[in-house]
């Protein structure tokens, strides 16, 4: 299957994502791809520290803390705390490791690989839906 083809079926098939550095300043990239996703009929969850209430819903301190299944993880954070993150998706069953443009950490996406999980990396999820959708 081609990338192409790999992405078209994962915004199909997964509609659940929670936001890792998910920002509740309306001017940030994170804020504008999630309200876009939450439009197109995307389940969003804010995952970030402080409880903020963002696009309506309240943030967790960490996929931990979430309170269902998740199934896409989209990374709006350093390349380097993509090791953590990575080891949170693991351990809550993540389907879909996407980690947003200049978001990349080859040692910690090969864990998530070896872990069963589908890694998107360097790629904005709201442009790939637009290309697709």
């Amino acid at each position: 299957m081609s990338i192409n083809d790999e992405i078209k079926n994962i915004l199909q098939k997964f509609k659940k994502i929670a936001v890792v550095g998910l920002s509740p300043d309306t001017s940030r990239p994170s804020y504008g791809v999630s309200r876009y996703m939450q439009e197109h009929g995307y389940e969003i969850t804010p995952v970030r520290p402080g409880n903020e209430v963002i696009l309506g819903v309240k943030s967790v301190e960490s996929l931990k803390d979430l309170p269902q299944p998740v199934e896409i993880v989209d990374v709006f954070r350093k390349s380097e705390a993509v090791g953590e993150i990575v080891d949170e998706a693991i351990s809550v069953k993540a389907k879909v490791l996407w980690l947003q443009e200049g978001v990349t950490n080859p040692v910690a996406e090969e864990k998530a690989r070896q872990a069963g999980i589908i890694v998107i990396s360097d790629k904005c999820i709201l442009k790939e839906h637009r290309r697709r959708f």
